[in-house]
């Protein structure tokens, strides 16, 4: 397992600089410019849980598809569960291939994958794309499920190298990582476990103020995360710094004496497709999501 660091910190919000404008970042963000290998300490000298690795023809048909899209200069990251594999040490073969790009890059990706062999398909055009190998699968994501967080420059500003099938490669940060995670919180499935381990190893390089702004308006989610890492991890609590907790519950202090919102309303359209169906089909509630795509 190749070895990254990410530069970041977690002081408090009044000790950082502010956010710089997003045009502002990252002017170009092609393969133009091999980026260095760095390392992650935490992951460092971790056993590896193995479940499985991919074969001969897996890796042949995947590297080669790295190579096509470096050669072609397009943006994009490497996150699912290879991501997961440099920043926790946990490897579990799944298949699939996650490559994250901007919106306006995913045609020249599938355009370089069908010149490869590749079938592929714009699954759903709020966020997902997939190219087929027989069995093996690369979905290019470019937004998450819901339709709230694109991928833009922004997320390369932060996004550290590794090799992957033998290509140096940016990973998803970190802190996009949890981002793209943070909303799965299906029946079938639920991606909780996948941000404790990325808290639990880099809980003391985590921009937080990036995160909790990455997270805005929909801060809930991220405590919601960050009270079952406490549970989860109760030797662990330092990995979350004392300011983070106590601005989100500083923010429910205020909630608790204001006004609740008049209209009924269901936010859980935006973490889950199916399972809050029924609130807004038959017991009143406003959909969320519908309301914001559409905004």
């Amino acid at each position: 397992m190749a070895e990254i660091t990410i530069a970041s910190d977690s002081c408090e919000p009044s000790e950082r600089e502010s956010e710089p404008d997003e045009d502002a970042l990252v002017p170009d963000i092609r393969h133009t410019e091999k980026p260095v290998a760095r390392e992650i300490p935490e992951a460092k000298g971790e056993d590896v849980h193995a479940t499985g690795e991919p074969g001969a023809r897996a890796e042949m048909h995947y590297r080669r598809a790295l190579e096509l899209l470096i050669e072609s200069e397009i943006p994009f990251l490497v996150g699912g569960a290879y991501a997961m594999r440099e920043y926790v040490g946990i490897s579990r073969w799944t298949k699939d291939l996650d490559l994250f790009c901007p919106r306006t890059e995913v045609e020249r990706v599938l355009e370089v994958l069908t010149a490869a062999g590749w079938q592929v398909e714009l699954t759903d055009p709020v966020w997902l794309a997939k190219a087929r190998w027989h069995d093996l699968l690369i979905d290019v994501l470019f937004n998450s499920g819901n339709g709230l967080h694109p991928v833009n420059q922004r997320w390369f500003q932060r996004a550290p190298a590794v090799r992957v099938f033998g290509s140096l490669v940016r990973l998803v940060p970190v802190e996009e990582m949890i981002l793209s995670k943070a909303y799965v919180q299906e029946r079938d499935r639920y991606d909780g476990p996948d941000i404790h381990h990325l808290i639990l190893k880099h809980g003391r390089t985590i921009d937080w103020s990036h995160l909790i702004a990455l997270l805005e308006p929909h801060w809930e989610v991220l405590l919601a995360h960050l009270v079952n890492f406490r549970f989860v991890y109760p030797s662990e609590h330092e990995r979350i710094p004392p300011w983070v907790m106590r601005e989100l519950l500083g923010r429910v202090e205020q909630q608790l004496v204001s006004q609740p919102v008049a209209e009924p309303v269901c936010r859980g359209t935006l973490l889950s497709r199916t399972e809050y169906e029924i609130d807004v089909q038959e017991w009143g509630f406003r959909d969320a999501r519908a309301q914001l795509l559409s905004s």
